[in-house]
């Protein structure tokens, strides 16, 4: 078993209003040195054999369904296969 991540963050040029309001908050509730703040989605998948051709299908996945390829950039990584449960 192995498992494999997809990173799902919006495009450096998307405003991203939710990563704003986190950083609005830090300092009222007492956090400081934070510059900025971006939200996003991460995705395990737990997969029989993270070979070529299973990491391709996960990225077909990640291109229609995991992430909106028009304002998200995403990254399918494999984790440490004996990590999987």
């Amino acid at each position: 078993m192995a498992r494999v991540v997809v990173d799902v963050m919006l495009k450096p040029e998307i405003l991203d209003p939710q990563g704003k309001a986190v950083h609005g908050a830090l300092p009222r509730l007492g956090f400081s040195g934070v510059t900025d703040v971006r939200q996003g989605k991460r995705f395990e998948l737990e997969v029989e054999t993270a070979d070529e051709a299973t990491l391709a299908e996960i990225e077909k996945m990640a291109e229609t369904l995991l992430a909106n390829t028009v304002i998200e950039d995403f990254v399918v990584r494999v984790e440490d296969e004996a990590s999987a449960k």
